[in-house]
């Protein structure tokens, strides 16, 4: 009876610690905001670029480019992201494609060029990020690595440096400071490797770059926390503890032992995949119950924006989508709003008040954020998702707050976005509101925000008929539209200095983040595309090599399989096959004179699929497993080079 009575005090004194206090009045449910009972840090709400997710956004043209980072990065005009946590590219297909490596060789690691840290868009997208909002936070994670990292081994000194590399280079070649980075994207850590990682960052003049561990996600989540308890190195070399899609696996919760060490717990990849309504209510409970629930201070939401071809991986995954740049078309989704209801009505650094944060007696939840200033700015964000009538509340506040109204910004599912109401009065130190089921509020005594608008250009499918010369491209970069799903496809100069080509430059295999492609593979178009030929000059620097060019592409596999396509493969021997996926359709031997460009086309029209190399019809086959899709090219493991690449 003693043990049970000790469990009910400390049941009672948990609930009155955490939350706001609570009871019926004639108004319906009144909370006691308590602001003496300060929480955790609020350290803010961001997004991942990872993956290749935000690929075709450079592509756009403007003013619709800086249109679509105004919705994510502005303050108090959008998503106003405080945290933008980006890949360390590895040359590996990372979810919807590749992206590039800093250090491809030992030889690129060892001899540092400016070029080598232009590579990609991830660069271009953290100084965007700054441009508009200083104070953003920036964060690194490594998916994969290039297969000279520690001879295959990725906890190795080779990947401490090349870390370290992607820090230093971030600050040398574009001025931006990282202030966090990772260890490995959901794969399971080494320990001493945290630890080694954490000195090194030190010797190299690095000591504000935090470590972040150990991005796990499912029955691994929190683990670090463990052996952290039993580490005290461990514990010292940690800077925050963040691991993955604790909405689903943990239901908000943290782990008791992330709770006790003292250190922000972060959410540190989660999300919904997907910008619709369904987004929405995910994410408007997600910010608040990851804190109430996890002590959780920070969420990362994975992706940042839909900016990749739909029949990629995880298509839809973004708060916003902008994946036309030849049209300028983007759309600004629900689930961004749902992220302004935070970011615009609290800053980083502001304080979680424990006793204003809980449950409503009919469903829903709710957080308060207060500045750290004297004058005490606060606000509250509400959410009713799982409600199914209206609900009054009175929120009673402390006489030493000097506000004598709030604001409220509210939205209700599927129905009016992001809209200012009428500002409530605060009359006794309390006010009063009736809150609609499925609906987000934001009240705060806090001014500036806006729904910021812009209008996008008319969507248009991809230009048909389509050709890339590559020759008004910069060299060493990934040519407009083309988006590599394994292997790095750049521009170069081509052997014979007859102007640029399109070089796949990645000659060994990567240390994958899971299995990567068969092979090195780019792909660019419209999945509707139906009846048309693909053609395109290849040559091949290296013996014992490979080059294909590919039609009806449905599904681009990130794992050892052959994509969903047509494909016509020739061998730099003259050996040819043409496959339907992985089915081998017909093969047979071309006769050719090595050390020259040849040229393959692959046709279709209905059910009948041709191919030719160097004008020759070799293959003339009837075949139904693809009706429609993308083109690309494919190589692989050398150099191979490409040009004058055709759809018609």
């Amino acid at each position: 009876m003693v043990k049970i009575n000790k469990a009910i005090r400390l049941i009672l004194f948990v609930t009155i610690t955490l939350s706001a206090l609570s009871y019926k009045s004639e108004k319906g449910q009144a909370i006691l905001l308590d602001f003496s009972k300060i929480g955790r840090t609020y350290e803010g709400i961001g997004a991942l670029s990872a993956g290749a997710s935000t690929r075709l956004l450079i592509d756009y043209p403007e003013p619709y480019r800086s249109q679509v980072l105004d919705f994510l990065f502005k303050p108090k005009f959008g998503a106003s992201l405080q945290h933008l946590k980006v890949e360390i590219g590895g040359d590996v297909n990372s979810t919807c494609g590749s992206e590039p490596s800093h250090a491809r060789t030992r030889e690129e690691f060892d001899n540092p060029k400016p070029e080598y840290f232009q590579r990609g868009y991830e660069w271009w997208l953290m100084k965007e990020a700054k441009k508009r909002s200083p104070a953003i936070f920036l964060d690194c994670l490594e998916w994969g690595a290039p297969g000279w990292i520690g001879d295959g081994n990725y906890y190795s000194k080779d990947n401490i440096n090349y870390i370290i590399a992607f820090i230093k280079g971030a600050k040398q070649y574009h001025d931006l400071n990282i202030d966090f980075t990772g260890i490995w994207n959901e794969r399971m850590y080494n320990t001493q490797f945290i630890k080694d990682l954490r000195k090194a960052l030190n010797d190299n003049g690095l000591q504000s770059v935090k470590l972040v561990a150990a991005d796990l996600c499912c029955h691994q989540q929190w683990q670090i926390a463990d052996d952290m308890k039993q580490d005290e190195e461990l514990r010292k070399s940690i800077g925050i503890i963040g691991d993955h899609y604790t909405e689903r696996d943990r239901a908000y919760n943290s782990s008791d032992n992330a709770k006790s060490l003292g250190l922000p717990i972060w959410n540190n990849e989660g999300g919904p995949w997907k910008g619709d309504w369904s987004a929405f209510e995910y994410l408007a409970k997600m910010y608040n119950r990851d804190y109430i629930e996890g002590r959780m201070t920070k969420n990362i939401t994975w992706s940042l924006i839909t900016s990749y071809f739909n029949n990629l991986s995880l298509p839809n995954s973004g708060i916003m989508t902008a994946n036309t740049p030849w049209s300028g078309y983007y759309d600004v989704e629900p689930a961004l709003w749902s992220v302004a209801h935070t970011t615009q009505f609290a800053e980083p650094g502001w304080k979680f008040i424990d006793g204003g944060c809980g449950y409503f007696d009919k469903k829903g939840s709710y957080v308060t954020l207060a500045a750290p200033s004297v004058d005490k700015d606060f606000s509250i964000i509400a959410e009713t998702m799982d409600a199914t009538q209206s609900q009054t509340v009175t929120f009673k506040l402390p006489k030493s707050l000097k506000s004598k109204k709030i604001y409220v910004w509210r939205t209700i599912l599927k129905g009016v976005v992001f809209e200012q109401l009428i500002p409530v009065i605060i009359k006794n130190n309390e006010f009063t509101i009736t809150l609609e089921p499925k609906a987000l509020y934001s009240f705060t005594t806090t001014t500036g925000q806006q729904k910021g608008a812009a209008t996008p250009a008319a969507n248009t499918p991809f230009p048909f008929p389509f050709s890339a010369g590559f020759e008004d491209e910069q060299v060493s970069a990934t040519p407009k539209y083309f988006s590599d799903q394994g292997g790095a496809f750049e521009v170069a100069k081509r052997n014979d200095q007859k102007g640029n080509c399109l070089r796949q430059v990645i000659t060994q295999r990567a240390i994958e983040w899971e299995e990567g492609p068969v092979f090195n593979q780019t792909v660019v178009g419209d999945t509707l595309w139906t009846d048309y030929s693909v053609s395109c000059e290849v040559f091949f620097p290296e013996p014992y090599s490979y080059a294909s060019v590919m039609s009806r592409a449905t599904e681009m596999h990130r794992s050892h399989k052959m994509p969903e396509a047509y494909q016509l493969k020739l061998q730099s021997s003259g050996k040819w096959e043409l496959f339907a996926g992985s089915k081998r359709l017909s093969n047979g031997l071309a006769q050719f004179k090595e050390n020259n460009w040849h040229t393959l086309v692959l046709e279709t029209k209905g059910n009948q699929i041709k191919g030719y190399i160097n004008n020759q019809l070799v293959t003339d086959i009837s075949n139904s497993a693809y009706s429609h899709g993308m083109a690309g090219v494919g190589s692989s493991f050398n150099k191979v080079d490409f040009d004058n690449f055709t759809i018609k």
